[in-house]
């Protein structure tokens, strides 16, 4: 009985490390998707974001509009396929935080309310992926082993799977 515990503590052990990849791809998916359209769409309808900017009391919303768009589209689209994806995550974390002290300000009267904003989770994925990189599936995985494999000093590993799997 005990045999079969720590046989079924294994699989499972190497089942997770072999999907490790699916959370970050899962989360630059959903953001990227989200952002991607949500910037064509400003983009293409800028008199009437920067109408609601205006509206919100965002200074300078002729410029504003624009500059936001462009981030949610080019950032968005940079998350999503994985390329730069910590540096493109940090400004979508802006404007998700100033979404949530404009256009959410007067919804948000508790941590309840602030957590249950969709801005909110969006930002928690964002600041995963700041931290945590794009994952293996990302151009950012495949740059980062074309440079990793023409270093000179950099010593040859195995891949980060089996290392995890060889410790279980």
């Amino acid at each position: 009985m005990q045999d079969l515990f720590f046989s079924l503590r294994r699989f499972a052990l190497n089942l997770f490390a072999r999907l490790d990849f699916l959370p970050s791809l899962l989360a630059r998916l959903v953001i990227g998707v989200v952002f991607v359209q949500s910037g064509w769409g400003k983009l293409h309808s800028l008199d009437k974001v920067i109408a609601f900017f205006t509206e919100l009391g965002i200074p300078a919303p002729q410029i504003q509009a624009p500059f936001v768009a462009g981030i949610e589209f080019v950032c968005g689209a940079l998350v999503l396929v994985g390329l730069a994806t910590r540096l493109a995550s940090i400004p979508l974390i802006g404007t998700m935080v100033v979404a949530i002290l404009t256009a959410q300000r007067e919804n948000v009267a508790s941590v309840n309310d602030l957590f249950g904003t969709i801005e909110c989770l969006y930002a928690v994925l964002l600041v995963g992926l700041v931290v945590g990189g794009a994952g293996r599936i990302s151009l950012d995985a495949w740059i980062a082993r074309r440079l990793d494999a023409a270093d000179p000093i950099l010593p040859r590993q195995t891949h980060p799977v089996s290392r995890a799997v060889a410790r279980v």
